[in-house]
């Protein structure tokens, strides 16, 4: 994937018709997904490792610094599958650049290249390496246009990113200051020793250490694109079950509280937002509290008696199933608030007003999203949210169960405000404006009659959503069968 971004960069240097540089790009990507079908080949069970209850072990390198399994893989192949669908929708936005076409795709292969690292690492220093390689390349995207929203945005991402990493540095400092160690597994065996029973954690360092840590992992977990917020999570699992499993009870109110929290300040920051794309920007807080119910129900499953390895197992694999969900679902979302902005060239809900009429398949797809984000079926969200409240009550966190249902209840009332405006307001000022009323435009067509990138883009994430909420089962097995390769965790 680095190697990609590089030659996407040098190509840069040479091509004079940069339209070319999309379809390198785009076309470059079969590469590393084939070196990661490769990874799951050589584990034992195969391909056909995914959806099997076999436990297959993970193979470390470099150190122990990295761990080939497929935990990784399968996170890996969401990141190459998310990317190539998100080049797809902005070649038509790249393509109007009047430069820095190769520095885009450079820039996001470099920040997907951290992203798959994240992955898969099992050392604190790699971990900070991967942090900040799929942090920085998207600090330079949000500060690409040379205007002052764009600006703002960088400067904001950036201040953000330094914070979260000062954190999560200051917390990897004080667990090696007390285990001697910046591997994963030999900080858990630093930890198996004698330890306070009244102290949370054993150690007030290690208390301080893991809570700013876990606070320098949630700045990340909501501050960048849906597919970072995947890998992201993914680290908080593997660094969760690889150092911390002991302390189970402790990681599960910390996990439980912080979800409570997240789920119900971004809903209710979410319905005082005009602009559509700060409130999904909000959303995606809440959906991040919907997920921390997941990992909450994963520690609290360890002690939960007799039966706590089938929970180990259904709480990660619940987590790892809702972030595919999520992913088809949000992206569906940015691709169709895409589509109308290049039409409208506004994000305001209240322009909005009279898009059903001009552009109908763009307005249903987006009309779709937002049903599927609520987590109404048939869609992927309301499988994962009923396997992720259920992970929750099994694990003695029923009342987290209760306020996520409600949190979803208060996310209709925005969500479906959008709906609302698009298909029942009369025509905006601003969808007036634009004059396109040929029906092939309104159909999803660009000017020369060929279906945009953009709307096949759009075409492939809103079926994903939609299947996923109906033949769900292959992916939860894989996700399922993905969780096994995590320390501690007993294959159903």
């Amino acid at each position: 994937m680095a190697g990609l971004g590089i030659l996407v960069i040098l190509a840069d240097l040479v091509i004079g018709r940069k339209r070319w540089l999309s379809a390198l790009a785009l076309a470059g990507l079969v590469v590393p997904l084939w070196f990661v079908l490769a990874q799951l080949s050589e584990l034992p069970g195969g391909l056909g490792s995914f959806g099997t209850d076999n436990l297959v072990p993970a193979t470390s390198v470099l150190a122990d610094s990295l761990s080939v399994d497929r935990f990784g893989t399968f996170l890996n192949l969401l990141v190459v599958a998310t990317l190539a669908l998100v080049f797809l929708a902005s070649v038509s936005y790249v393509n109007a650049l009047s430069r820095l076409q190769g520095e885009f795709y450079g820039l996001m292969l470099l920040s997907a290249s951290g992203m798959m690292l994240l992955a898969s690492a099992t050392e604190l220093i790699t971990i900070y390496v991967a942090l900040e390689l799929t942090t920085l390349p998207l600090v330079a995207i949000a500060a690409f246009l040379p205007n002052s929203r764009s600006s703002e945005a960088g400067m904001k991402f950036l201040v953000i990113g330094a914070i979260s990493s000062g954190l999560t540095l200051y917390g990897m400092a004080l667990l090696y200051g007390f285990s001697g160690s910046t591997t994963l597994s030999g900080i858990a065996l630093a930890l198996s020793g004698p330890v306070s029973n009244e102290i949370p954690f054993g150690s007030y360092a290690v208390l301080i250490g893991v809570a700013v840590l876990t606070a320098g992992i949630a700045f990340k977990l909501s501050s960048v694109p849906s597919q970072i917020k995947a890998v992201a999570f993914a680290l908080l699992l593997r660094v969760l079950y690889s150092g911390f499993l002991i302390f189970d009870d402790n990681w599960g109110m910390l996990l439980a509280v912080l979800a409570a929290l997240s789920m119900t300040v971004g809903n209710l920051v979410a319905i005082a937002q005009s602009n559509i794309r700060r409130l999904l920007g909000y959303s995606t807080i809440a959906h991040a509290g919907y997920i921390l119910v997941g990992v909450a129900a994963v520690t609290q499953g360890v002690a939960a008696g007799d039966d706590g390895g089938l929970f180990t197992t259904f709480g990660p694999s619940s987590v790892l199933f809702y972030l595919v969900a999520y992913s088809a679902a949000n992206l569906t979302a940015f691709f169709a608030i895409l589509a109308i902005h290049s039409r409208i060239g506004s994000d305001l809900i209240e322009d909005y007003g009279g898009v059903f009429t001009r552009y109908p398949f763009v307005a249903i797809a987006l009309a779709l999203a937002l049903v599927a984000l609520i987590g109404v079926p048939p869609t992927g969200i309301f499988i994962g949210k009923i396997y992720l409240f259920l992970a929750a009550v099994k694990s003695d966190l029923a009342w987290l169960a209760i306020l996520g249902a409600v949190n979803s209840v208060i996310s209709a009332y925005y969500y479906i405000r959008i709906i609302r405006v698009m298909f029942l307001s009369p025509e905006s000022e601003a969808v007036a404006a634009m004059g396109y009323r040929n029906s092939s435009t309104a159909s999803g067509l660009n000017r020369n009659g060929r279906f945009s990138l953009t709307v096949v883009a759009l075409t492939v994430t809103a079926v994903c959503t939609v299947l996923l909420g109906i033949a769900f089962e292959p992916i939860l097995q894989a996700a399922e069968s993905a969780v096994t390769a995590l320390p501690g965790v007993l294959a159903p």
